[in-house]
């Protein structure tokens, strides 16, 4: 695929890591760090392709009060900036990391107009084609109703572009819904939100596998599920794979998702096998473990934990 790779975030935020040694509640406590980062699900894919080398143009709704950090980013890493300015401040959330783990504390977001939202979603079109390749992810803030994502893959799947979603609750119901005219080229949640979804547990792989190839009936061409530290499974025309490598000790989640998302949308774009894809995705959500930021480290690093990815064959046809 040629052209760039566009991302949409409607609800960034930017991202307060704050380090602790533990999280002991009610108790006054001295952080190590702090960090503050330019964040949101689609600002992170963005952040992570460009750091992969592809071109990619950054989208969506952004509070005019407090954008430097975003500037700064798009600026550092060559990223197109097309965000649509509305007054007032982008939202901060909170990760406490501690004892191995994070603690979020998501704060509120901004209220979007109308107008606001009908001139990112023009904005948006006008930058998808045949072809192009578009990120929908993240949640929502007020002001904007459920079902844009869902209207969103139907108005860029009429101009040709693959859209790959990466979002949860009221806003994936609607996206994956009856009155979805178009379903996504790509969906990747994670175990629990296709649970949710679905209504109804999905115990051991193969229950797993049998709920992605649903969505394959209805017109998804990748389903993508993250299962934490036991990797993801990708699913895609007759084949299901497991992925996964050995858990990197005293390395942080956060943002693991999002590089993985980012690595499924590299290898959409060069059109690899979905061996390939599972290998890549992979690599990108490990490589970024560890590191602050939405940040990927080097491309030999990420080669290499790629051909160390184990892939398991599940229940293919």
């Amino acid at each position: 695929m040629s052209g760039p790779v566009v991302t949409v975030t409607l609800n960034p935020a930017i991202d307060q890591t704050v380090t602790l040694d533990t999280l002991r509640p009610g108790a006054v406590q001295h952080a190590r760090s702090v960090r503050f980062n330019a964040g949101g699900k689609g600002v992170n894919v963005a952040s992570c392709l460009a750091d992969w080398g592809l071109p990619v143009v950054a989208a969506g709704i952004l509070g005019g009060g407090n954008d430097t950090l975003f500037r700064a980013l798009f600026a550092d890493k060559g990223i197109t900036d097309r965000f649509c300015r509305t007054p007032g401040a982008t939202r901060v959330n909170i990760k406490l990391v501690h004892d191995g783990g994070t603690t979020d504390i998501n704060l509120p977001g901004l209220v979007v107009t109308p107008e606001t939202v009908a001139e990112m979603t023009r904005a948006v079109l006008a930058l998808a084609g045949q072809g192009s390749l578009v990120v929908l992810a993240g949640s929502l803030p007020a002001g904007i109703a459920p079902g844009i994502y869902r209207d969103l893959t139907a108005a860029l799947t009429r101009v040709g572009a693959r859209v790959v979603l990466d979002t949860s609750g009221e806003p994936l119901n609607a996206a994956l819904g009856e009155a979805a005219t178009s379903l996504p080229f790509c969906v990747k949640p994670n175990r629990v939100e296709l649970e949710d979804w679905l209504g109804h547990a999905l115990p051991g792989p193969d229950n797993l596998v049998l709920a992605a190839r649903g969505l394959l009936a209805r017109g998804v061409g990748l389903v993508v599920v993250s299962l934490g530290e036991k990797g993801a499974l990708f699913v895609s025309g007759k084949k299901a794979l497991l992925a996964s490598l050995p858990p990197i000790a005293g390395a942080s989640t956060v943002g693991a998702g999002d590089a993985m998302v980012a690595g499924i949308v590299a290898a959409l774009h060069s059109a690899v096998d979905l061996e390939g894809t599972a290998r890549l995705a992979t690599a990108f959500a490990a490589g970024k473990l560890g590191l602050p930021g939405p940040n990927l480290p080097p491309h030999a690093e990420l080669e290499m934990l790629a051909k160390a990815v184990r892939i398991a064959a599940l229940g293919n046809q």
